[in-house]
């Protein structure tokens, strides 16, 4: 059988081409795979349609893709920091869709899970459902595509509205731990959308700070099965990054 194993982040992702669909987990810069990331900036793959709860910041993480404009449309939940990504996206130079965070979350799973699609109450009565939320501006401020009105059914007297599952071409995560069979281990916060993204993507590649053999790793420990893993690398300890610095003032005693 052929190893999962690869010798580099930019050998994992040398095959990713231009206009592929990336499910990248993380939030905010927590938990990000940056180093995956970095290997497909050192690269010429561009055109990219991402599926992520952000788009990281300026000059990090998603933001240095944004940054080179090698993003062509962003699925999310949440802006954030990056000012690159406001300004793309207002001057009409990026298609963005918006998307309720636990929407895009179970969007990702059920894509992972086989589903096509299901029904939810989040937006209901809002333009995600009824249609109209700008996807893309024109260069003159006026929008150039918006969101189409969703099917919306009532089950037991409440209304729900029908969403489509994310089925990635790739995926990108980061780890704390993983064994040469794939099974991967999470931190604390940096889990967030790290294994949906992962279910989503038909190609999953994962980096971790630590590589093990098979059975170092407690069954019961193992959040994502290695079934869900195509790749995995070792990058070593991650330079972790705060988005927002916040700190309080000194008291006097």
């Amino acid at each position: 059988m052929a190893t999962k194993v690869f010798d580099s982040p930019a050998a994992a992702v040398a095959d990713i081409p231009s206009g592929a669909l990336l499910a990248v987990g993380g939030f905010g810069l927590c938990g990000i795979p940056d180093d995956l990331i970095a290997a497909i900036v050192a690269g010429d793959a561009t055109d990219f349609e991402v599926f992520s709860n952000n788009c990281g910041v300026d000059g990090h993480g998603l933001g240095i893709l944004l940054g080179e404009k090698r993003i062509r449309r962003v699925t999310a939940s949440y802006v954030g920091e990056n000012k690159e990504f406001a300004r793309q996206y207002l001057a009409g130079e990026l298609e963005v869709e918006l998307t309720p965070q636990g929407t895009l979350a179970e969007k990702l799973r059920a894509g992972g899970a086989g589903i096509p699609a299901f029904f939810t109450p989040a937006g209901v009565g809002t333009p995600i459902s009824e249609g109209g939320l700008p996807w893309r501006y024109a260069a003159d401020g006026s929008v150039a595509v918006a969101s189409p009105p969703k099917e919306v059914r009532e089950f037991r007297g409440k209304r729900y509205v029908l969403e489509e599952s994310i089925g990635a071409d790739y995926s990108l995560v980061h780890a704390l731990m993983g064994d040469t069979e794939g099974n991967l281990v999470f931190d604390k916060a940096a889990m967030n959308f790290n294994p949906l993204a992962a279910m989503a993507g038909r190609v999953c590649i994962a980096q971790v700070e630590k590589l093990v053999e098979p059975g170092e790793i407690d069954p019961a420990d193992v959040h994502l099965p290695g079934i869900f893993v195509d790749r995995i690398v070792h990058t070593g300890v991650q330079n972790k990054q705060i988005e927002k610095l916040t700190v309080s003032e000194s008291q006097e005693a």
